[in-house]
């Protein structure tokens, strides 16, 4: 089996391509599939680097986003049959675990499930775009909707715009009916999200966003006097970006938050919070009514997901994660074996 396999923590240098790597072991309620599709997500960076307190069993193969075909049932599996078309939900709901964290995961030509993982897949839906949906799109669409519950004619910023949460973020944004604003490091990735319904971008490697807001939009007034600001601002990076996203909400404002890419343990002011009654949303993951709704727009046409714009054969998933090391991505990164 070809395959890309991690042997130990580090660099690039330390993802191999293996074109003759062991087969996948199916126990009796597990499923082997023919990968159609990967996507990358940062996880799979983390995991690479290797993270503090979480111990991977090495040599794996990474890719926690993954759908494909059924080529293999184990004896106890009877709801699934070969030939189906299947997204796997990556989060092992019953017995805990990642998929291309805990176990073997997506950047291989063949994958075992447990079958409990797998969300049967509508004809109408391609693998690049199912396998773009459960850990990006999902956590977008959880923030966004299930939690941030964003309004038409309400106005929205989105941090880091140009990733797969990103992009998730600025279409189900713009599906709400609501300005949106998007942050992005480049003008061509600023291009893109103003294709797919960023109504506003500002390029902040050049420009300075919460002047450009401020400017836009205004600012937050105390005491209860009528005053400008953002509705909501959409924050997963964390680090020097969190406490001037304080300062361009309105009163009452919503910062929404599912991650901290850039670091989990920024400088904070809390008198932003107080002053003008800020409101911090949490979310964290999706869940599998999450990834049900997204596939529901997919097959509607209502929602396409982002795709970067090289798709990469499996001998490449080293210059894949690259893009992804540069933060060069634009959508979402996928393999097709």
């Amino acid at each position: 089996m070809r395959a890309v396999v991690l042997h130990e923590h580090g660099g690039l240098e330390n993802l191999v391509y293996e074109p003759n790597y062991r087969e996948p072991e199916m126990g009796a309620d597990d499923v082997v599939l023919k990968v159609g599709a990967c996507a990358l997500n940062y996880h799979d960076i983390f995991t690479r680097k290797g993270m503090p307190g979480i111990k991977v069993p090495l040599p794996l193969i990474l890719g926690i986003d993954v759908a494909g075909e059924v080529v293999e049932v184990g004896a106890g599996v009877t709801e699934f049959t070969r030939g189906e078309r299947v997204l796997v939900d990556p989060i092992d709901r019953v017995k805990g675990g990642l998929l291309g964290e805990t176990f073997d995961g997506g950047l291989a030509e063949y994958v075992r499930v447990p079958a409990h993982m797998l969300i049967k897949l509508d004809a109408a839906i391609s693998y690049a775009d199912a396998a773009a949906l459960p850990v990006a799109y999902g956590t977008a669409y959880r923030m966004m909707v299930t939690r941030g519950n964003i309004q038409a004619g309400e106005t929205v910023l989105i941090l880091g715009a140009s990733g797969g949460v990103g992009t998730c973020c600025v279409q189900l944004a713009k599906q709400a009916g609501a300005i949106v604003v998007a942050c992005a490091s480049s003008d061509e990735k600023i291009a893109r999200l103003l294709q797919i319904g960023a109504d506003i971008g500002i390029n902040y490697a050049s420009t300075d966003w919460v002047t450009e807001c401020r400017q836009r939009f205004g600012k937050a007034s105390a005491l209860g006097r009528p005053g400008g600001g953002i509705d909501v601002v959409v924050n997963f990076t964390g680090g020097d970006s969190w406490t001037k996203s304080l300062r361009v909400l309105r009163r009452n404002g919503r910062l929404l938050t599912c991650g901290a890419t850039a670091g989990y343990d920024p400088k904070e002011d809390i008198r932003f919070i107080w002053t003008f009654e800020l409101n911090i949303m949490g979310s964290d993951g999706w869940s599998r009514e999450d990834v049900h709704a997204l596939l529901a727009l997919v097959k509607a046409g209502t929602l396409v997901p982002s795709i970067h714009p090289r798709r990469f054969a499996l001998s490449a998933g080293r210059e894949a994660m690259q893009v992804l090391d540069d933060r060069q991505v634009i959508g979402k990164v996928i393999i097709e074996p």
